[in-house]
Formats: structure tokens, C-alpha cells, sequence
């Protein structure tokens, strides 16, 4: 196993140089950076001729790709206009950790303005995916043990309509019935934008009431795939012959499922769970957008609409490194979970 994950994290390398090369083309080739330098005025040609030299961009494809990969000398430009001289200084390149700065936030390094939005983002993502994992276990599992009952056929068919929903009218009609209508009959409502109310205070107590339609709209639809996916797994499963031997030896019910068939019928889900977990650093984009919620899928859509390389090359390599480990995590829990898988 070692020398596995030892091989694998080798092959990580030209994996995310490969990535990293692909992305920073698209990137440069889909928008202009310089069109309003993040301000709503139309940068002038002179402006555009002075930033476009000290920012790099009028040189070769290859040479911004190794800049930005490896850094070099560079000088400091005078992004505010206030007649401040430019000093030179050094920008060490990704390999070293150094991301680069924002090109329309007056030159805030992207690890900064990252790192103020993940937080907020692992926050509402986190207990998202946890009441995920934990609804559609009990849900399947349930709904398996109970073939064609009449909760077996409730569950599968709401199952299918909360799978069926896109997000946005998941996350619109909750706004509207537990925050507008609730509002307006006098009951207990729930907030429907923003972190918390700029009147009381980022407190924990208001951080958690605006984390509720959020986590509700995410978990309502994942949950429902997710439990249709462990049903239909624990139905074969539980027809093997050694689940029947099992029972045949006189093991109680509950061992045999949570012993047996469940941590067989887990493996596929792994993977799906594996592949989603990488997706929460980038946030929700659509949950974040119409909840007004300061995460990083927003951070996303901002800084690429206005065409921001650093910052958007910044989240993009962040979650590709994330989406190679979780990808060994897997692979791992995989052998733990199944004696019989080998890894050499």
C-alpha cells in the first residue's frame, strides 16, 4: 500500500502541471482583464498600454505561464493611481506557494482573499455534506429493508421528485415559504440572504438561523440521489449467498446488515461521496448566489466574470489538488472497507 500511495502522489505532479497549463490558456484567452482593472469606468488606452507592460501581458503565452508558475523579478505597480513610485520586488510563483495578486482588488494577494472566503464556504458546506451522508444511509437502508411497503414506495417516489427539483427552485420556494410566507403569517421566519443581519451582529446564534435554507436546499436534492443510489446497492447486495450464510449462522439482523451488507453496498457510494468532497472548497455557486452568501462559489463567479487569472487559477489548481487526494483517501478506504482490494 505504501509504495501505491507513493507512485500515486508521483503521478500527482505532471497531472496538475498539465491541468494547471490547460487552465491558465482558457483562462487567458476568455476575457480581458484590463477592461475596467475592476472599476466601471473603461480603462484608457494609455492606462491599457502601461498595465499590460507591468503586469506581463504583453509578453508570449509561455513566459505569463512560467511567470506565473515560478515567479521572477517584478515591479510593484501603482495600482491606485496615486503617484506612489514603483518599487521593484520578487514573486516566488506557485511552486512556492505564492499565487500571485489580484488583478482588480488593488493588488490583494489571492491567498488572502481565499482564505477570507473558505471559511464560509467549509461552513455551510461541511454540515451540508454530513447530514447528506447520514440521511441517505438511514433513508436507503430503511427503504431496502422494506421492498415494495407502502413506505418503500413513499420514500422512492419523493425520493424522485426531491432528486427531480433543480436548486434554484429548491432554494426559491423555501425562500418564499419559510421566510416571506412565514413573515407574513406572524410565525418563527428564517432569514433568507446574507451571513448574518448587519443590525445584530455576525453572532453564532444569527450565523446559524441564515446557514438553515442554505443546508436545507443543498441536502434536499443530493440526499434524495444519494438514497435512491444506496437502495438499489443494498437490494443486490443483500441477496448475495454470504449474506445468507450470515443469517444461516444465527447473526443477529443488525450485525448482518451494518456488518456485512452495508459495508459492501458502501464501496460505490465512496466514490461518489470521494468526488463531491473536493467540490465543497469551491462552493455552492447557485446556493451561494441567490442566498447572497460570502463563500467561495461567489468568489468564483465574481473574480471570473471579470476576468481575474490569479484568483481564479488560485481556486481552480486549490480544488484540483484536492480533488487528486481525495482520489487516494478513496482508493484507501476502499481496502479498509474490502480486505480483498490490493493495491501494488
Amino acid at each position: 500500500m505504501s509504495r501505491y500511495i507513493f507512485r500515486r502522489i508521483l503521478q500527482a505532479f505532471p497531472l496538475l502541471f498539465i491541468i494547471s497549463l490547460m487552465l491558465f490558456l482558457l483562462m487567458i484567452n476568455t476575457g480581458d482583464p484590463l477592461a475596467t482593472m475592476g472599476g466601471r469606468r473603461v480603462t484608457r488606452p494609455a492606462d491599457r498600454e502601461r498595465l499590460s507592460r507591468q503586469l506581463g501581458l504583453d509578453q508570449p503565452y509561455y513566459k505569463q505561464y512560467l511567470f506565473w508558475l515560478i515567479g521572477n523579478e517584478w515591479t510593484q505597480t501603482d495600482m491606485d493611481g496615486d503617484g506612489t513610485p514603483e518599487t521593484p520586488g520578487v514573486r516566488k510563483g506557485v511552486l512556492q506557494g505564492d499565487f500571485g495578486t489580484s488583478l482588480v482588488t488593488r493588488g490583494k494577494p489571492v491567498i488572502d482573499i481565499i482564505m477570507d472566503r473558505l471559511p464560509n464556504t467549509l461552513l455551510l458546506m461541511i454540515p451540508a455534506e454530513v447530514i447528506v451522508i447520514a440521511l441517505s444511509l438511514a433513508v436507503g437502508v430503511y427503504s431496502a429493508l422494506r421492498q415494495y411497503s407502502l413506505i418503500d414506495h413513499t420514500i422512492t417516489g419523493l425520493s424522485f421528485i426531491g432528486y427531480s427539483m433543480p436548486i434554484f427552485f429548491v432554494a426559491l420556494t423555501s425562500m418564499y415559504i419559510f421566510g416571506v410566507n412565514f413573515k407574513r403569517w406572524g410565525l418563527p421566519y428564517l432569514p433568507t440572504v446574507g451571513m448574518f443581519d448587519p443590525k445584530v451582529g455576525k453572532t453564532t446564534t444569527q450565523v446559524f438561523l441564515h446557514m438553515i435554507l442554505p443546508i436545507f436546499s443543498m441536502t434536499v436534492i443530493t440526499a434524495a440521489g444519494y438514497s435512491r443510489f444506496v437502495r438499489s446497492q443494498m437490494l443486490e447486495v443483500i441477496t448475495e449467498d454470504y449474506i445468507r450464510t450470515a443469517r444461516a449462522k444465527g447473526l443477529p439482523n443488525r450485525m448482518v446488515i451494518a456488518g456485512h451488507a452495508l459495508k459492501n453496498a458502501a464501496l460505490p457510494l465512496v466514490t461518489i461521496i470521494g468526488l463531491d468532497i473536493p467540490l465543497l472548497l469551491g462552493g455552492a455557486v447557485v446556493t451561494e448566489s441567490i442566498f447572497a452568501w460570502p463563500g467561495m462559489g461567489r468568489l468564483f463567479i465574481d473574480h471570473l466574470s471579470r476576468s481575474d487569472t490569479p484568483v481564479v487559477m488560485g481556486i481552480l489548481i486549490m480544488i484540483s489538488v484536492a480533488v487528486i487526494l481525495s482520489q487516494l483517501i478513496t482508493d484507501i478506504i476502499y481496502a479498509w472497507l474490502d480486505p480483498r482490494i490490493r493495491y501494488h
